[in-house]
């Protein structure tokens, strides 16, 4: 028991930010009287909210880095613009014009890599002159709507994965009973094996019965959301797919990969990484082309969504995703931060903002309460560190 306890104290933040989703989708479930984990709204809350998710992917690295990019909601409307431009007046074929996208985010992330890793201009000043410059070429490109998008294009956005298994017991969609099935499998299998090589190399783990409740927890939800999917009017949706495809990609590079590894160290402590052989300009620079990459696949996920390119595109979604890291556990000052952390304080957003939404509050008020959160959740983070230091 009090091994427990102790694990517990130690790890209160990580385990309490989910406690807090749990809470905040009951609240909202019960004060929309069951509207908010319909189906479909299940469904459509991804969908609105994929572009938080996929942001907040790169923001922790860049977080964790000890650095910030306020650019990346001018460098969706700016790519997200072209993008629709390559589509409507150019003719480009779908593949093509989502392959240029994700090159010209690249390009982006290069660009302003070299000035922070290179030239030395801390990240704050070079993205903020992003946000500034990306703002003004997305309102140059994008003078009007550019709409009349290919239908494949916008399935990115609003399609779900076809039916070709047809249904169960009258009304669930078997794709997506399956993805969810196979999706509780890899989980419960990744994480066993995890804790045997963590066993192996007589490293710490957490207490068994943690381990196996945390499972049993975790894989409920997934079922429930499938289950809820299933039942949705068109079953899977296909950013989910992607989303889930980036969040393992990067969960790995992050914690299983050399460059993961640089990330850490340089957020920690960038003198120490530096004395031991870490190349930290290289690793800002590679940061910061990956967020220009993921940059550039938010503004594909937006534009289709939206059926159209538009200037006014991704206002406010750099104050989304770093919102998202925040509340996830990614401190402030760098060096911690795990992206399942940011996809929790992703759906936290998301919900509030799903859930304010059907229950038709005002928008002013609606930013209102989402800073307390982020405010809320900041206090609880430093709060956290003090007591574990005093320990």
């Amino acid at each position: 028991m009090n091994v427990l306890r102790e694990y517990f104290g130690r790890n209160v933040r990580q385990y309490g930010i989910f406690a807090a989703l749990l809470v905040i989708v009951l609240l909202f479930w019960g004060l929309t009287g069951g509207s908010l984990l319909a189906p479909d709204n299940v469904a459509s809350l991804i969908q609105q909210n994929a572009y938080v998710m996929i942001l907040a992917i790169g923001m922790v690295a860049v977080i964790v880095a000890g650095h910030i990019d306020l650019s990346v909601g001018s460098v969706v409307a700016f790519i997200g613009g072209l993008t629709a431009i390559m589509l409507a007046h150019w003719g480009w074929p779908v593949w093509a014009a989502v392959l240029a996208s994700l090159v010209l985010g690249a390009v982006v992330g290069v660009w302003q890599g070299f000035w922070i890793a290179y030239v030395g201009i801390p990240a704050f000043i070079v993205t903020l002159a992003g946000m500034l410059i990306f703002r003004g070429l997305a309102i140059v490109l994008v003078g009007e709507t550019v709409s009349s998008l290919p239908k494949s294009f916008n399935a990115i956005g609003i399609g779900s994965l076809p039916n070709v298994l047809g249904f169960a017991a009258g009304e669930m969609d078997v794709v997506t009973l399956l993805i969810g099935a196979f999706a509780v499998v890899g989980l419960v299998v990744s994480q066993v094996r995890a804790r045997a090589a963590l066993v192996r190399h007589e490293l710490s783990v957490e207490p068994l019965p943690i381990f196996v409740g945390k499972l049993v927890v975790i894989g409920a939800l997934i079922a429930l959301v499938t289950y809820w999917l299933s039942l949705s009017r068109g079953g899977t949706p296909i950013i989910l797919l992607i989303l889930g495809v980036l969040i393992l990609g990067f969960a790995f590079v992050l914690n299983r990969t050399v460059f993961g590894r640089h990330v850490y160290a340089v957020g920690g402590n960038r003198n120490a990484a530096i004395l031991s052989g870490v190349n930290a300009r290289r690793t800002d620079f590679m940061i910061f082309v990956n967020m220009g990459v993921l940059s550039a696949i938010a503004a594909v996920a937006t534009t289709a969504r939206a059926g159209a390119g538009v200037a006014a595109a991704g206002t406010n979604f750099e104050l989304d995703a770093i919102a998202a890291c925040f509340i996830g556990g990614t401190a402030v000052s760098g060096g911690v931060g795990r992206i399942s952390g940011a996809m929790v304080g992703a759906l936290i957003m998301g919900v509030l903002n799903k859930g304010l939404s059907i229950l038709a509050v005002d928008p002013a008020w609606q930013q209102v309460i989402k800073g307390l959160v982020l405010l809320l959740a900041v206090a609880l983070d430093i709060v956290s560190k003090r007591r574990n230091a005093l320990r």
